[in-house]
């Protein structure tokens, strides 16, 4: 089992999660999750981690990002993504096992390379 169905394992007595075609990574909304089917499996990880996130921290339609209050509840989600899938000491193990740049971490942990230095700009490695 990967660990993009590990994740959805863990949430689906929770909330419905859908893989399909779409223009965005991802979206939450009334207990459902949908994942762009066109991305890859570490790709649609942190997507699921992040739209998880948003069932877990927001409240209502934060899709105008022109708002103070949607932005803090996007970060919110992200924020909880990060630790649920790339919790810091996760990279400390990534780097004491000898894994250095980003290209491989991201690989090691199973997560994309933006996500990676999102969060790792997030815990202020970055």
């Amino acid at each position: 089992m990967t660990k993009y169905e590990e994740l959805i394992a863990e949430y689906e007595e929770e909330m419905l999660i859908q893989e399909r075609p779409m223009k965005n990574d991802g979206l939450y909304a009334d207990g459902v999750a949908w994942i762009n089917s066109g991305q890859s499996t570490s790709s649609k990880r942190c997507v699921l981690a992040e739209e998880v996130g948003h069932y877990k921290t927001t409240v209502g339609n934060i899709l105008d990002q022109t708002s103070i209050e949607n932005q803090r509840q996007e970060i919110r989600a992200r924020r909880w993504a990060y630790y649920k899938i790339l919790p810091p000491e996760l990279i400390q193990f990534a780097f004491a096992d000898g894994h250095t740049e980003i290209w491989d971490i991201a690989d090691y942990l199973d997560v994309d390379e933006e996500f990676l230095r999102d969060a790792l700009k997030d815990y202020g490695i970055l």
